[in-house]
């Protein structure tokens, strides 16, 4: 009997192809994985290697220090200071982020409106994310929540670092101050430090202007972390390079005189070097504390500054625009003599009044100043002499005089928010109002009022150039990070050596001879006199019954009505080296102005850089820069030359 029959021989073929098949197809299985191995491990192995330690460890950023802003002698006007906080985390927060704020309430205090803001950052970042709760904590209450940390899980205390302006509202116009980043920052530029919880960026003044340099270069602190972006452990840290430090051309003792002589004045005040351009001191009062935008301004501090008539938000210097009154009269007389009208002999008689069109244009003496020629008119600021003057010049040769005094557009100085004033012309006129010039236009014109209007940064650098007989222009930055800012030695002034001379001689007389309008508040010590032009710029028209009344006035005013009161001046006569401004909204009661610009010119000149040995160089450009700094916790000094 066969061992296999028919039948069980063809089971026993499709038994062994199936095996094949089954066989073959395990075979191109293993040979798919073999190959799927072989990219894994062998050809791309290091790349996978790469990317899976890469999930294991996570880069994270470290905000830098912020550079020092410094005065021209090193002092410090903004630093750092340590910043001790209370960090949340809230997926640590046992019971949840509104009760773990709760408890942190009850031993520090906290407001509604911090614990909202909280809210708003946690919900805006993932939930590991440390965000800040408090900041710029004393150390009583700082210690307070380390002695309570185990019965507050979530809270991490933390000692950074805070921005800190020592010396208050002081400076505040010039530094300006830094605050949280905005959506709308964010959006303008793609900076990873914006992302940072907490982090604080330039808003106003140089900090904001030198906000790139100042941040410096951000740290990294690597990191290993879970499969959830928990940190486990630090591996290590790059602390980053700390921002660049700006030197200012600030005094700040002299900084710290003109914002004292100021007060809580609507006012602003401004001293500049003749002869390069350097901003001494600028001041805008009243200020206002900048450490209140660092610390987080309150609902009350917030309320203060926006209705407060006086305009404490508002950089005067540069942003404030005012009729320049008889300051004016400097650059109608030297258009004058350039154009050969005020020559030796011209004269003009002020009889208190001067009729033009069938209207009345009255000088401010209201008996007439009697004749006078151009030097007396300076002396004792005729509007009379000036009102014929400006007819017989014209607006066009009067607008040409002022533009070559940088009035009309901004200086260009390193400070954001400049405006430009006005110097009106035909053009001008017809094409904002769609009307022809006028001569009585002119008139209103050649004393500083009508359309004309003007900066206080403006006037100084007017005056500065009347006074050097160059082009300057003023600059408060002297170098960031070590290197020097570049600028171009001024060309000289495009007037007559003659012009300047008569025009300066005039500006001798106004404080220094008697019947000048600034001679009462002089400098008497020989060899530190000043010379100067006073003015008086009214804020709006009197009407005839008004002046017959004698509601003209600024006693019977009340404050918004008072006329401004503006002084611009120079020192020493015989080689000026600095000329200030300073004008008082609505203060034309008695002279304050003029006091104080004779008061902080003395100080300037007492205080010459070129006899102090620890200022910076100010005139050789390879000396000029301070050395680099060597650590942000050190301050450096700067280095050591005269003027």
């Amino acid at each position: 009997m066969p061992l296999f029959d028919k039948k069980d021989k063809s089971r026993y073929a499709t038994f062994t192809r199936r095996s094949v098949g089954m066989g073959g197809g395990m075979a191109a299985v293993f040979a798919v994985l073999a190959g799927r191995l072989y990219q894994l491990q062998i050809r791309d192995g290091d790349q996978y290697l790469e990317d899976a330690e890469a999930n294991r460890v996570s880069q994270r950023l470290l905000a830098p220090p912020r550079g020092r802003i410094v005065d021209r002698f090193g002092v410090e006007l903004a630093n750092n200071r340590r910043n001790y906080r209370v960090l949340l985390v809230s997926e640590q927060a046992s019971e949840g982020a509104e009760h773990a704020l709760e408890q942190i309430g009850k031993v520090i205090h906290l407001t509604d409106q911090q614990k909202k803001k909280v809210l708003r950052d946690i919900a805006a970042n993932k939930k590991f994310v440390p965000v800040p709760v408090a900041e710029n904590l004393t150390w009583e209450d700082f210690s307070r929540i380390n002695l309570h940390l185990p019965y507050l899980p979530g809270v991490q205390p933390d000692v950074g670092e805070s921005r800190d302006y020592p010396f208050g509202k002081e400076a505040v116009h010039i530094l300006g101050y830094v605050a949280s980043v905005s959506p709308k920052e964010k959006a303008a530029e793609s900076d990873a430090l914006f992302s940072l919880p907490g982090y604080h960026t330039g808003k106003r003044g140089i900090e904001k202007e030198f906000d790139k340099p100042v941040r410096g270069r951000a740290g990294t602190s690597r990191v290993e972390v879970n499969a959830y972006g928990r940190i486990i452990r630090e591996l290590g840290k790059d602390a980053g390079e700390p921002g660049d430090d700006v030197y200012l051309t600030i005094d700040r003792q002299v900084q710290q005189m003109v914002a004292s002589k100021l007060g809580e004045e609507s006012a602003a005040c401004v001293v500049m070097d003749v002869h390069n351009g350097d901003v001494i001191a600028l001041a805008s009062t009243p200020g206002f504390d900048p450490n209140w935008f660092n610390n987080g301004l309150s609902g009350a501090q917030w309320r203060e500054l926006t209705t407060n008539d006086h305009k404490p938000l508002l950089n005067k210097v540069v942003g404030g625009t005012y009729p320049p009154g008889s300051t004016f009269k400097i650059a109608l007389a030297l258009a004058a003599v350039e154009a050969g009208i005020a020559t030796t002999d011209y004269h003009v008689t002020c009889s208190g009044v001067y009729n033009f069109g069938g209207h009345a244009f009255h000088c401010w003496q209201r008996k007439g100043h009697g004749t006078m020629d151009l030097q007396q008119a300076i002396q004792h600021s005729c509007d009379v002499f000036f009102y014929e003057t400006s007819r017989r010049l014209g607006i066009d040769r009067i607008e040409a005089a002022a533009r070559k005094l940088g009035l009309g557009a901004p200086t260009g100085i390193e400070l954001p928010g400049e405006r430009g004033g006005l110097i009106p012309s035909r053009e001008w006129k017809q094409k904002t109002y769609k009307w022809a010039w006028q001569q009585g236009d002119t008139l209103s014109v050649g004393i500083g009022q009508g359309y004309v209007t003007v900066t206080p940064l403006q006037l100084v650098q007017m005056t500065a150039r009347v006074a050097s007989g160059k082009a300057v222009s003023p600059r408060i930055v002297h170098s960031v990070g070590g290197r020097l800012m570049p600028r171009e030695a001024p060309a000289k002034l495009d007037f007559g050596d003659e012009a300047l001379a008569t025009v300066r001689e005039g500006l001798r007389k106004v404080t220094n001879e008697p019947g000048g309008t600034g001679f009462p508040w002089r400098i008497t010590e020989p060899g530190f006199e000043m010379a100067g032009k006073t003015g008086t710029a009214q804020v709006r028209v009197f009407t005839r019954e008004e002046r017959a009344r004698g509601l003209t006035k600024n006693e019977n005013l009340e404050w918004k009505m008072r006329d401004h009161a503006l002084f611009v001046g120079y020192a020493p006569v015989i080689n000026p080296r600095y000329a200030i401004v300073n004008i008082i909204e609505h203060g034309a009661i008695g002279h304050p102005h003029v006091v104080m610009a004779r008061d902080i010119l003395h100080f300037c000149q007492q205080r010459d850089p070129a006899r102090m040995p620890n200022a910076y160089p100010v005139t050789s450009a390879a000396a000029d820069a301070p050395p680099k700094k060597q650590s942000q916790a050190v301050p450096v000094p700067p280095s050591k030359a005269g003027g």
